[in-house]
């Protein structure tokens, strides 16, 4: 066998190793689960071994799950074809376990590392578990977060040992347990040093080896009742009301896991598989889970590795950057610099002004330490790292420089020259601007092919996109080392060309704009945000204006009205912003005062004097309605990412997903905007926006490119696919 190892030591004890060569972590490849069966054989077949243990050898972790890339979610694999052979390879896994589960011979799982989906489930499978006692280790089932099910007996085994309610958070939301809390739910066995995890698990087997599973005694009770119990059905209708609220209805793998476990509780175990293997392919035959699985696992995997990285430029270790800006964001680039070990300028007109941008850093750390997540050594280690000046003297050395001063295209220029007349030639100029075109600002620079947008979200400590922009003069060379840079702060780059808003920024624009036109319809506010929330959005378009600040759109505004010119197009909703700003001194969230009002304790109150800037005249909808508003906000944002991609802003599918999920956090359910047009199909998508734009506005008029894809039957994954970037 490939991928198990078998030795069988003087007391009949099989040690069955599983390590998948070639591999840093142990996945459930097609191979590795045909090898299960031959492993099952063999155990049945040699009368000489009594019982077996089942291990890793790898250092990195039991097993990591089923390889995603094999399921194929996006293009294929089980959820395409003849639905017998679909069935019969979704069953192959739990076929497999349940072999396992049945082979008359007690097993046990010593489990030495992680364990996720798949791998738990294998776990699940063996008659005794026990877990190295280690911080490090999680169990879990994740499948849930990327629109899928357990599809290994998961749904069914974890919620016959914990019972129905204690197991749905791990399968609804893919939670870890750690092994002192995986015992006290009765997941494990034992918890033990990790040296005696192997031998631990020898001696149950020699001892009381036990080879009938729990569920097949005669005397099973599930854990707090079945559904048919008065107990037991509680936990169902109650769930069933807080899934709706939690997921709008959006993600099926969550309905999908709730009848799964219904419906499995109800019957015989064998039974139980097969009804999980059903609503396993119907979860994973959906453009959901076909869009989450290749955009939050495939595609963010390979951009986070620097997929697009520019070919034939040497690694460039970024050792000092120079941070100009200390504000809220300057500051939180430092943060993140110094986390991932570099020297850290950071930068102000005061001095104060720089240590206050420090002090960010410094209460981080401080929260850190008090919860145990970093010693104080650590933290101050870290804390070392930034230093704090009003002197641009200290910015000589640096391996980059990234500037976060006020969005102000002279406030930039100036910084730029003071900075760069301290870089050496080998140095890489980036501006973290949101909306301001980079070939502008690089015109204060003298040495413009190493002058690139490098566009951080806030609060950078949390947020994990970075965009990267390149002007008209940007080399290939400076976007390699900007990558670089990126990747070793731990954060997701995606690469775009220039243009005002870039891709981020423009295409959130539209999410906070089309609230804005809802509001001039005469919706009303609570109407336009409940709505927002229900299309899957982290929150509804008014708070999130008030989140990134009214007086910040107000200013961006006026910006681009005097870039623009003629050419900018005034909408009914701009004097609203400028009434709220200057007239009534509306700032968002920032101020406590905006579309809400933000009191010192208890929740947020929409503000009653927007009625007056606002008029209400739709104060109610029905379903009709609601889905019209639904369709608005998402199809705005998505039609932009259309026009995106014709203008050549951006390129790569992959890159405009996972921006949009992580940057702006665009409905996840969808998969991002991209993977919601081929998820509807081209055809769709341009019928459902001609008819918005002859009702709504220009606006939601195709693109060229989506009426020439829908004519053609092309998808943007199928006509762009994944572009290579290749040194200039």
């Amino acid at each position: 066998m490939e991928n198990f190892k078998i030795e069988v030591d003087g007391d009949g004890i099989a040690l069955v190793t599983f390590d998948v060569p070639g591999r840093s972590m142990n996945t459930l490849t097609a191979s590795v689960i045909r090898e299960i069966g031959e492993v099952v054989e063999t155990l049945k077949s040699d009368a000489a071994i009594k019982g077996a243990v089942i291990t890793s050898g790898k250092t990195t972790g039991f097993c990591a799950g089923a390889d995603l890339g094999e399921l194929g979610g996006a293009e294929g694999g089980f959820g395409s074809g003849d639905l017998k052979a679909a069935f019969d390879a979704g069953f192959a896994l739990n076929k497999a376990f349940r072999a396992l589960e049945t082979g008359g011979k007690p097993i046990a799982a010593a489990i030495n590392g992680l364990a996720m989906g798949g791998g738990l489930e294998m776990t699940l499978a063996c008659h005794y578990r026990v877990v190295a006692d280690s911080p490090k280790i999680q169990l879990s089932l994740p499948e849930a977060k990327v629109g899928l099910l357990p599809g290994g007996g998961g749904t069914q085994r974890l919620t016959r040992l914990m019972g129905v309610m204690a197991a749905a958070p791990f399968l609804l939301e893919g939670k870890s347990m750690k092994p002192a809390e995986a015992l006290g739910f009765k997941v494990v066995h034992e918890v033990v040093p990790a040296d005696q995890v192997v031998e631990a698990a020898k001696t149950w087997v020699k001892t009381k080896g036990d080879a009938v599973a729990p569920w097949d005694k005669k005397d099973f009770k599930i854990p707090g009742g079945g559904p048919y119990t008065a107990s037991g059905s509680q936990v169902f209708i109650m769930g069933n009301a807080m899934l709706r609220k939690q997921t709008y209805g959006n993600y099926p793998a969550q309905l999908n896991i709730m009848k799964a476990v219904y419906e499995g509780l109800q019957v015989p175990f064998d039974a139980a598989i097969r009804i999980e293997t059903r609503y396993f392919l119907k979860t994973l035959m959906s453009p959901q889970a076909k869009g989450m699985i290749r955009t939050l696992f495939l595609s963010l995997q390979e951009l986070g590795k620097g997929s697009g990285r520019p070919a034939g430029v040497p690694h460039y270790d970024v050792k000092k950057v120079a941070v100009l800006g200390a504000g809220m964001m300057g500051a939180g680039i430092a943060y993140v610099q110094a986390m991932a070990g570099i020297e850290t300028v950071l930068i102000d007109q005061t001095q104060e002004a720089a240590d206050k941008g420090k002090g960010y850093a410094e209460g981080l750390v401080k929260k850190a330490v008090s919860r145990g997540k970093m010693t104080q050594e650590k933290g101050e280690a870290i804390l070392a790292l930034i230093h704090p000046t009003a002197d641009y003297a200290s910015v000589k050395g640096s391996d980059l420089v990234v500037e976060a001063v006020f969005e102000n295209r002279d406030v930039k220029a100036e910084v730029t020259r003071k900075a760069e007349a301290q870089l050496a030639d080998t140095a890489i100029f980036g501006s973290n601007t949101s909306t301001l075109p980079i070939t502008g600002l690089a015109k204060a620079s003298v040495r413009p092919a190493s002058f690139i947008g490098i566009h951080f979200f806030s609060p950078v400590d949390k947020m994990g996109l970075v965009e990267l922009i390149m002007g008209q003069e940007t080399s290939q060379e400076a976007l390699a080392k900007s990558i670089d840079y990126v990747l070793k702060i731990k954060k997701t780059p995606i690469v775009v060309n220039d243009s005002r808003g870039f891709y981020t920024s423009r295409c959130f624009g539209t999410f906070v704009q089309e609230g804005m036109e809802l509001l001039s319809d005469g919706y009303a506010p609570a109407i336009i945000d409940n709505v927002g929330r229900a299309t899957g959005m982290p929150r509804g378009p008014l708070e999130m204006h008030d989140d990134v600040a009214l007086d910040l759109s107000y200013k961006i505004a006026q910006q681009t009205k005097k870039d623009l010119g003629d050419k900018y197009e005034e909408r009914p909703f701009t004097t609203i912003i400028e009434k709220m700003v200057e007239g009534e001194g509306r700032y968002g969230r920032k101020n406590g005062k905006g579309f809400y009002d933000y009191p010192e304790s208890g929740p947020k109150v929409l503000w009653k004097g927007l009625s007056d800037l606002a008029p209400v005249r739709i104060a109610e909808v029905d379903k009709v309605g609601i889905e019209e508003i639904r369709t608005r906000l998402l199809y705005r944002q998505a039609v932009e990412a259309a026009r995106c991609f014709e203008e050549g802003v951006i390129t790569d599918p992959r890159e405009a997903d996972v921006g949009a999920i992580l940057g702006w956090g665009f409905a996840p359910w969808t998969g991002g905007p991209i993977s919601l047009i081929d998820g509807l199909g081209a055809a769709e998508f341009v019928k459902a926006c001609d008819a918005l734009a002859q009702k709504h506005g220009a606006r939601f008029s195709p693109p060229q490119l989506l009426r020439d894809m829908a004519a053609k039957g092309e998808t943007f994954y199928g006509r762009f696919g994944a572009k290579e970037r290749a040194a200039a």
